[in-house]
């Protein structure tokens, strides 16, 4: 593989079922169509029931995470990811809502983007701010990274010794910093 392969995690979720499929095989076909982008899977999680975030939103969901290796870089990425979401029914109406597929950029390589005071604004948001807003740039590593045991527990079986640049904190060791209720509710399928 060439040197200049960056490697990424894309946090991946459905709830809604699509084309008469349900969440679990949207997931494995995204994994297909983000492949026939020129992106290197080099591994995947299993797949895991979560409940539906925030509580009783919508349908419970199929939650995974994929390690990943590309050319590209972070915007570019995030802009195939949007593709293929598009390509599978999505439609960004309603934050943290139902959907048919969600794939989330959550890390790429040690990288702080756009900049360390704009990561920290949205690390340190207000819960009740977080519904409202969205931000209009790419947030590297994903702000909420540490709080969610949906993203934190498919990716410790991909990425478990990945250092999150600004908390200091290994994927494996995020999870352990997780209110146990919250681990449980993540179960493999």
């Amino acid at each position: 593989m060439s040197n200049s392969l960056s490697n990424a995690v894309v946090a991946l979720g459905a709830n809604l079922s699509l084309r008469g499929n349900g969440p679990e095989v949207t997931l494995r076909n995204a994994l297909d169509a983000i492949s026939r982008q020129g992106v290197v899977i080099r591994a995947v999680s299993r797949f895991f029931a979560t409940p539906c975030f925030p509580a009783g939103a919508g349908p419970d969901y199929v939650n995974a995470a994929a390690l990943i290796a590309t050319e590209k870089p972070a915007t570019e990425l995030l802009s195939v990811l949007h593709a293929v979401e598009h390509e599978f029914g999505r439609e960004r109406i309603q934050r943290w809502g139902m959907r048919t597929l969600d794939l989330d950029l959550v890390c790429f390589d040690e990288q702080v983007l756009p900049d360390r005071a704009q990561f920290d604004r949205w690390l340190t948001l207000p819960p009740e701010a977080q519904r409202q807003e969205a931000p209009d740039q790419l947030i590297l590593p994903h702000p909420r990274l540490q709080d969610r045991a949906f993203v934190l527990v498919p990716m410790a079986d991909i990425a478990p010794d990945w250092r999150h640049p600004v908390l200091d904190r290994t994927v494996s060791q995020m999870v352990t910093d997780l209110p146990a209720d919250d681990i449980a509710a993540v179960t493999p399928l």
